[in-house]
C-alpha cells in the first residue's frame, strides 16, 4: 500500500476471476470465478502464490467467498444457486445449501460467525442457520435481482442491495426471534488459526 507496487501475481488458471478474499490470519487467499472444469474455487499461499488446494463441487462459477471469523470454514456462494461450507484443514465439502433459484452473488457472515446471509438474483435475501445449514424463516422479497448483504456490526441489522435501485435494511433479531433461535443472536468466542 505505501508503494503501490505489485508484490505477487497470482495467475489462477480461472477464465474469469470474481472474488478474492483473505483468510482471517492472513495466510492463505481464496479466489472463485468461472472456469470450464470443476476448479472454480482455488486457495493459494497468501506470501508465495504456491497452490494450496482446489476444493471441488460447484458446477457453475463462484461469485462470492467468506470464511468464518476463526478461518475453519470457508463458504462459497456460485451461479449454480447453491451456497457450500468447506473444511479448511481437509478442504472437504461439509454442507450445501439449496434455496435459491437463481445465481447467489453475494453473502455475508454474522458477527458471532452464527448466521449466513445470501443475496441472489431470484429477487430475495436468505438467512440461514450456519450451525446445521438449515434456513431461517422466509425469504426477504425484493422488488429486482439481490446483489449483495451486509451485516451490521451487533448482527441484529442486515443492509441488502437491489437492482431496483435501493437499499434495504432488515430487523434480522425479530426474525431471528420469531423462528425461536434466539440463542444464534448470542456471541460466541473467536479463535484465529496460528501462524505458526
Amino acid at each position: 500500500m505505501e508503494t503501490g507496487n505489485t508484490i505477487l501475481e497470482i495467475n489462477t488458471g480461472l477464465n474469469e476471476v470474481y472474488t478474492a478474499t483473505f483468510s482471517p490470519d492472513s495466510t492463505l487467499i481464496a479466489t472463485g470465478g468461472y472456469s470450464s472444469v470443476d476448479e472454480r474455487i482455488k486457495i493459494w499461499d497468501a506470501n508465495t502464490g504456491k497452490l494450496v488446494a482446489i476444493p471441488k463441487g460447484h458446477t457453475w462459477g463462484v461469485n462470492c467467498l467468506a470464511w468464518t471469523a476463526d478461518g475453519r470454514k470457508l463458504i462459497s456462494g456460485s451461479l449454480d444457486y447453491t451456497i457450500r461450507t468447506w473444511n479448511t484443514s481437509t478442504w472437504q465439502q461439509l454442507a450445501v445449501l439449496t434455496g435459491h433459484s437463481h445465481h447467489v452473488f453475494g453473502i455475508a457472515i454474522s458477527p458471532n460467525g452464527r448466521i449466513l446471509a445470501s443475496a441472489s438474483w431470484d429477487d430475495t435475501a436468505r438467512l440461514w442457520n450456519l450451525e446445521n445449514g438449515q434456513p431461517i424463516g422466509l425469504p426477504l422479497q425484493h422488488p429486482g435481482s439481490v446483489n449483495c448483504v451486509s451485516f451490521s456490526t451487533d448482527g441484529t441489522l442486515l443492509a441488502t442491495g437491489c437492482d431496483d435501485k435501493n437499499a434495504y435494511v432488515w430487523d434480522i433479531s425479530a426474525i431471528i426471534k420469531d423462528a425461536g433461535l434466539i440463542n444464534l443472536l448470542v456471541s460466541c468466542p473467536v479463535f484465529y488459526l496460528s501462524t505458526n
